[in-house]
């Protein structure tokens, strides 16, 4: 069928004008992309590189928002490959008993159980929450740069309507009335989205992104927009670098940089940030807290801004692994909007006991003998089976080019209208030079890397048959680039401090669609370890 519409179209454009590119041209743009013809292959070539000119002229005249996904739809889990390992029965965590402290600034730090307990009991309003969140935000971002907007008016409307609602008997559930901040490229009604990047600093999009709805519904209230690298790569925005509480010498890393950097800061009870390719892992690691990439499809993306429609995930960073998992039980679940979110089943196992759990790693990789052997032990100690793992052998970094390619055509028409001159970053690593390479990148081989793509899914999925989880480095950039491909959970988790004073981190990582394994045996490694107690001392 496609052969006979080619000919007919051929028929009706006789007679063809003459191409408007050379031989030698259409030789050197092979050239570019490791191709060689010869010379009549040249010839055959121009006549349809000249007419492929004009048809790409009128496809950048069609106005295309960010919004519009393609006309495909990407899916983590592997056809063949069932479903997760059934899993143990849970162990609910105790309520906690909590008393009200004297001055609530003891508060900043407190995890979701006991901030929850506190205004379910109704020894702490959520106005009273919300107050100490926005006073903090104030005080510590001219330090920080992790505020783009502060969303004052709405937080405290909302806040005193959830404080009427509990006077009446209506508790929502664990997030009633805890402040949150939002990753400032997620859609929020009344308030700016600016996406991190100049040419979009005034943006408004009149709507609430799915997440948000979700996390209004469950009764959390958000006080603020947070920074992110412009158009999600980095820690740097127009406002500045965001800074690592831990060490505010040093930025945040990125691109959830205002999320880590808020949330490590006892600014904000939780944020949800955003991941392609490290963005909540590699903050929530520099800034030590904790931080949750779900599967690929869990959390709608709908009204968040979109870099690669195969790879962009959205998760919550927070203080510790119970936290992350109350969060994702409220924001995940599919939506007709995002055609890749799924329905699948998620259990918050709690204090479950993992003894007996395989736990993979690959001998070596941490770097340092010490520190392996430390986090090998603490694992066995809590009755694991350690099982040493071989990851296949793949081009990651050359498949990194479906990333690149999704990003330049998310935002071509940004290069197409010289736009991109005004980000703030214009080094050759930075999006306006990345987004000009990849538009020479051939559409076979981003097809090409697609393929290579499923075959390291296939075999990652295989790996999860012999094992319950993998430990490893968490900023490996190995491992982001691998479990961001296939589309795996991972739990980041912080690690005792350095020498530096700022602390490690530790990943683990599960079958597609079994973060309930991955938050399990995190939670029960970091209860063991007791690591995110500790926070940053500024104040």
């Amino acid at each position: 069928m496609l052969i006979a519409v080619a000919f007919v179209c051929c028929q009706e454009s006789e007679p063809r004008p003459e191409p408007r590119v050379t031989r030698d041209e259409v030789a050197v743009a092979a050239k570019v992309v490791g191709l060689d013809y010869d010379a009549d292959e040249l010839e055959l070539a121009r006549r349809g590189v000249g007419d492929s000119l004009e048809s790409f002229e009128r496809l950048r005249a069609v106005d295309l928002a960010n919004s519009v996904a393609p006309a495909f739809t990407f899916h983590a889990r592997i056809p063949g490959i069932g479903a997760p390992k059934p899993w143990p029965a849970a162990i609910p965590r105790e309520r906690a008993t909590v008393v009200r402290p004297a001055d609530l600034e003891e508060l900043a730090f407190a995890d979701l159980a006991t901030l929850s307990e506190l205004v379910r009991t109704r020894q702490v309003t959520a106005t009273e929450l919300v107050e100490l969140s926005l006073a903090r935000l104030k005080r510590l971002d001219p330090t920080l740069h992790c505020v783009v907007t502060l969303c004052e008016q709405r937080a405290r409307a909302r806040a005193a309507e959830l404080d009427r609602e509990l006077a009446l008997g209506q508790w929502r559930g664990p997030l009633h009335g805890l402040p949150w901040g939002a990753k400032d490229l997620f859609a929020t009604k009344g308030i700016r989205t600016t996406w991190g990047a100049p040419p979009f600093e005034q943006q408004r999009l009149e709507f609430d992104a799915a997440v948000v709805e979700k996390l209004d519904h469950a009764g959390a209230v958000l006080v603020a927009k947070l920074s992110l690298g412009e158009l999600a790569m980095g820690d740097t925005w127009f406002g500045g670098l965001t800074r690592n509480p831990w060490d505010v010498s040093k930025g945040s890393s990125g691109s959830s940089a205002g999320p880590a950097s808020a949330t490590s800061s006892g600014c904000v009870a939780f944020a949800i940030g955003t991941e392609t390719c490290g963005s909540i892992v590699s903050p929530s690691a520099t800034c030590g807290v904790t931080g949750l990439r779900p599967t690929f499809g869990r959390v709608s993306r709908h009204g968040a801004m979109a870099l690669s429609w195969t790879m962009d995930k959205v998760g919550p960073i927070a203080r510790t692994v119970a936290d992350c998992a109350t969060v994702f039980a409220a924001i995940h679940g599919a939506d007709p909007r995002d055609e890749s979110s799924v329905d699948a089943p998620f259990v918050d196992l709690g204090t479950v006991d993992v003894r007996g759990w395989k736990v993979g790693y690959v001998p070596g990789d941490f770097g340092d003998a010490a520190i392996e052997a430390r986090r090998l032990k603490e694992l066995a100690d809590l009755g694991c089976e350690l099982v040493p793992i071989e990851l296949p052998e793949y081009p990651l970094g050359e498949l990194f080019v479906i990333l690149t390619s999704e990003a330049a055509a998310a935002f071509d028409q940004l290069t197409d209208r010289g736009l991109d001159a005004a980000l703030v970053q214009q080094d050759e690593s930075a999006w306006p030079n990345t987004f000009r390479v990849a538009r020479l990148a051939p559409a076979a081989d981003y097809l090409r890397a697609c393929r290579i793509r499923r075959l390291l899914m296939l075999d990652i999925a295989r790996l999860f048959e012999r094992v319950d989880v993998i430990v490893h480095p968490s900023l490996s950039g190995k491992w982001l680039v691998l479990e961001n491909l296939t589309g795996n959970p991972s739990v980041c988790v912080p690690t005792e401090l350095g020498a530096e004073g700022s602390p490690g981190s530790l990943s683990f990582t599960a079958a597609v669609f079994d973060d309930t394994r991955a938050l399990a045996i995190a939670e029960a490694w970091q209860r063991a370890t007791g690591f995110q107690l500790a926070h940053p001392s500024l104040r």
